[in-house]
C-alpha cells in the first residue's frame, strides 16, 4: 500500500507561474502515474475539495473546513474505493475543546488546526488500520507541542480498534530537531518513515528548503520504501512542498 502526504498549496492566486490553475494537470497526472492507495492532503480550500472529488473518480475524498462553520481550509483524506472500506471517519480540532469547530490553543496563530482520522479496512485482507492526517500550526511551537501531546493521548485512549496500526502524517511545520518532532520520535512504537527523504518544503525554489513533512507508523506493519515527488516542468512545480510517500505492508 502506498501512502502519500501532499501539501497541495492553497489556491491563493499570488504564486505567479505556480498558481494552482497551472499545477492542476500535473497534480492529476502524477497521481494517475504513481497510483497511491491513500493520500493525505493539506491546504485544501472548498472549491479544491470539490475539484478533487470530481477529478479523483477512483477515490473517496473526505474532510471538512477548519472554521467555526466548517468553512475554510481542510485536511482531506482520499482512499481508493475498491481497496478499502470505511469503518469510521471523524474530524477533531487541535485545541482544549477538540469537538468544538473553529477552536484552537491560545498560543497559536489565528488559524484553527484539525486532524482527519479514518479507520479503514483493507478489502483484500480484512486488515484494519487508522490514518491520521494533520497540518500543525505554522507560528506557535508550543501549540505544536500541545497538538502532538493531544494526538498521542487520543490514540492511547482510542476505544475502537485501539491496537490497529496507525499512520500519522502531514505537514508538521517543524524541523527534525524541534521539540515536537523529538516528542514523536520518542513516542512508544512510532517510527518516522520519512526520516531520510531530505528537505520537503522549498517554496517553489525561492526559499531555503527544509524538512517539515512527515510520515510516522506505529503497529504491526513495515515500510519497504519511502521517498518524495520532486517535480518541476518548465518552471512549474507540483507544489511548494514535495509530497512524501511510503510503501507500507501490514503483518
Amino acid at each position: 500500500m502506498k501512502y502519500v502526504s501532499f501539501n497541495i498549496r492553497y489556491d491563493c492566486g499570488h504564486d505567479g507561474i505556480n498558481n494552482f490553475v497551472n499545477r492542476k494537470d500535473m497534480i492529476l497526472r502524477t497521481i494517475a502515474e504513481e497510483k497511491p492507495d491513500i493520500i493525505g492532503f493539506q491546504e485544501i480550500l472548498p472549491h479544491v475539495a470539490q475539484w478533487l472529488t470530481s477529478s479523483l473518480k477512483d477515490y473517496t475524498v473526505a474532510g471538512c473546513g477548519r472554521g467555526e462553520k466548517l468553512d475554510g481550509e481542510q485536511v482531506s483524506l482520499a482512499w481508493k474505493k475498491d481497496a478499502f472500506s470505511l469503518m469510521e471517519f471523524r474530524t477533531f480540532w487541535l485545541s482544549p475543546t477538540p469537538f468544538v469547530p473553529g477552536s484552537r490553543y491560545p498560543d497559536q496563530s489565528d488559524c484553527p488546526r484539525t486532524v482527519s482520522s479514518a479507520l479503514l479496512e483493507e478489502k483484500s485482507s480484512g486488515r484494519v488500520f487508522r490514518v491520521l492526517n494533520t497540518h500543525l500550526d505554522h507560528v506557535g511551537s508550543q501549540a505544536r507541542v500541545q497538538a502532538v501531546k493531544q494526538i498521542l493521548s487520543g490514540l492511547e485512549t482510542e476505544p475502537f480498534f485501539p491496537d490497529a496500526p496507525v499512520i500519522l502524517a502531514g505537514d508538521f511545520n517543524a524541523e527534525p530537531d524541534s521539540p515536537e518532532i523529538q516528542m514523536l520520535n520518542q513516542a512508544p512504537g512510532f517510527v518516522c518513515l520519512s526520516a531520510n527523504v531530505g528537505e520537503t518544503f522549498h517554496g517553489y525554489g525561492l526559499v531555503e528548503a527544509k524538512m517539515i513533512d512527515y510520515i510516522y507508523l506505529r503497529g504491526n506493519a513495515t515500510c519497504s520504501a519511502c521517498g518524495k515527488w520532486h517535480l518541476c516542468e518548465e518552471g512549474v512545480f507540483l507544489s511548494d512542498h514535495d509530497p512524501v510517500w511510503a510503501e507500507i505492508s501490514f503483518a
